[in-house]
């Protein structure tokens, strides 16, 4: 069957159906940036991209070679090591890229794959491919009459990567389940902090008479931008660096991503911890 297509600043996308899952070229996702398909492997050879998918693979394939995937684990981040899409699904049995040949080939990746790519191009990116994505699903969603929750979906690989970071390194041994929630609790409002200048209590106390939380009402390019922050905020953590620095790193990376963006002219003001997102003080 064809593929479907979307349009992402004037590059035509494939979106395959494999799994009964959604897969997005990564083939035509390069064909706007120079190095074409080169950039593709240059993603892979990066540490943080196989410990990503790696986890992705963990949490959706149950016949994923784990003990191939330390291998390359080990390998990853060498000047000498290298990694295709062929190599790591015939190495670990991944079903989370896929190489396809034919009139409508190329490599694909599951649509939570392809989003984390998106976001290596370029953050503009990967904001015009989500909003494209979701416009194609709402479409699809008023034809079959199914839900499609993205923002469920943004969320849910990095936030696994995220806690894992937390658990491997913050939480010391032996704490009660109520004090290891609260290390959660803490790094959450760490990232809430860095893009809403607030922390998840503050907007519930400002926001008494409106269900939901601070996350829930937040706009799509801030979700993006989220979702970025907790990938990176894993990579902090496991460098040793404390959360002082790390907020300040986070923060900076969040002004710069949202300028990006929604623009200078109309973007918030995120520094400072207190900030109202809604009003400015």
């Amino acid at each position: 069957m064809k593929n479907k297509t979307i349009v992402v600043q004037g590059t035509q996308i494939a979106i395959a159906t494999r799994h009964e899952q959604d897969y997005i070229s990564l083939t035509d996702m390069v064909r706007g940036f120079d190095g074409g398909g080169a950039l593709i492997e240059q993603w892979l050879k990066n540490k943080d991209t196989v410990l990503f998918l790696g986890v992705w693979e963990q949490l959706n394939n149950a016949n994923f070679n784990s003990l191939e995937f330390e291998g390359i684990r080990n390998e990853a981040g060498r000047n000498s090591f290298f990694l295709s899409a062929k190599k790591w699904i015939k190495a670990t049995g991944a079903i989370g890229l896929h190489a396809k040949t034919g009139r409508y080939g190329g490599t694909f990746a599951h649509r939570d794959i392809a989003f984390e790519f998106g976001s290596w191009l370029s953050p503009e990116f990967k904001l015009y491919l989500i909003k494209e994505f979701q416009r194609l699903k709402d479409e699809e969603s008023r034809a079959t009459a199914l839900e499609w929750n993205f923002q469920r979906t943004l969320a849910k690989v990095n936030y696994k990567i995220h806690t894992d970071a937390i658990k491997a390194r913050l939480i010391p041994q032996r704490l009660t389940p109520t004090q290891t929630s609260v290390i959660y609790a803490s790094e959450a409002d760490l990232l809430n902090v860095a893009l809403f200048g607030i922390t998840a209590a503050q907007w519930r106390q400002a926001n008494l008479a409106q269900r939901g939380n601070l996350r829930d009402d937040a706009t799509l390019e801030q979700l993006v931008v989220l979702s970025n922050l907790e990938s990176i905020n894993a990579v902090l953590i496991h460098q040793g660096l404390a959360a002082p620095q790390r907020l300040a790193q986070l923060n900076a990376i969040a002004i710069t991503q949202m300028r990006s963006l929604v623009g200078i002219g109309s973007i918030k003001r995120l520094t400072g911890a207190g900030t109202n997102r809604r009003t400015g003080k």
